[in-house]
């Protein structure tokens, strides 16, 4: 269990089972930027605090968290949209409780899935009734419609970035996209394998700049996850980096993270568009009362 020097238990006492959820999308524009890696140490950082996380692997024609995690799933999304099983029986359980909706990997007919495939997934969440906090999801890379459709259904958009040219283009070109699709979503920033957290505000920073002078746009500084070796050896070892090394640099960066996602104010009405949990993102039911992360 990580120690955020509260009481947790108590927390978990006062939630309602009807929360309502903070629906975040993880992308980054560029692939290889670490987004996948973000998304599930987040994930379980939350979920080993005692939040009740779920994360979707949304990339969805080369999906790739339930390898990452070591986890076996019988079955996935595209078992979902051929009709085979039911949303509730894709998901699989990681040690750290956090639950992971798997996609396909190699598959061309998810890759191309239709905007009307997505929003079917999308309004099938909706009809879950297990108890979330959180439903992390971790988009495809690039611009395509499945990670606007995705990441518009989000009330907020982390964008992941390192410091490569493309990689700082491509993250332009997303908030770009997004400020203009769907103006009010709150999108923030994470700098990713950086040398120093100085490194990673100037990385921000330039982003920022950018997107002030050109777009009227200025995104949220989230944090800093610093290039650390133990980070690449979680990789390999199919675990998250917080649970193999607890105390990892980007442990605590990731807990830096976790600290600052659970002070975002749950939304409070629906924008009108495709949304996930729609009920419950306009907080039906009593709100959830549970600490903040110290």
């Amino acid at each position: 269990m990580v120690d955020f020097g509260v009481d947790q238990a108590a927390g978990l006492r006062k939630m309602s089972s009807t929360p309502p959820v903070k629906v975040v999308a993880i992308t980054g524009g560029k692939g290889g930027v670490g987004k996948s890696t973000v998304a599930i140490n987040l994930g379980t950082t939350l979920s080993l605090a005692g939040r009740r996380v779920m994360l979707l692997d949304a990339d969805l024609g080369l999906a790739n968290v339930d390898v990452l995690l070591g986890l076996r799933a019988e079955f996935n999304l595209e078992h979902v949209i051929e009709g085979r099983c039911e949303l509730k029986d894709v998901i699989v359980t990681a040690n750290s409780g956090l639950r992971v909706v798997p996609a396909s990997s190699g598959s061309f007919s998810m890759a191309t899935l239709a905007r009307t495939g997505q929003v079917g997934l999308i309004h099938a969440f909706s009809e879950l009734f297990q108890p979330l906090d959180y439903l992390l999801i971790d988009t495809a890379a690039g611009l395509s419609e499945s990670v606007m459709t995705f990441s518009e259904a989000a009330h907020r958009v982390v964008v992941v970035v390192c410091d490569e040219p493309a990689s700082l283009t491509d993250a332009y070109g997303l908030v770009k996209v997004l400020s203009r699709r769907q103006p009010d979503t709150k999108i923030e920033v994470v700098t990713n394998m950086t040398e120093s957290a100085t490194h990673g505000q100037a990385l921000y920073e330039k982003l920022a700049r950018v997107g002030e002078k050109f777009l009227g746009v200025t995104p949220r500084y989230l944090g800093n996850i610093p290039g650390d070796e133990r980070l690449r050896r979680a990789v390999q070892q199919q675990m998250s980096v917080v649970e193999a090394f607890p105390g990892a640099a980007s442990t605590r960066a990731f807990k830096d993270l976790a600290r600052a996602a659970d002070r975002w104010k749950p939304a409070d009405k629906v924008r009108g568009g495709v949304e996930f949990f729609v009920e419950r993102l306009v907080g039906i039911g009593p709100r959830n009362t549970h600490g903040t992360l110290q």
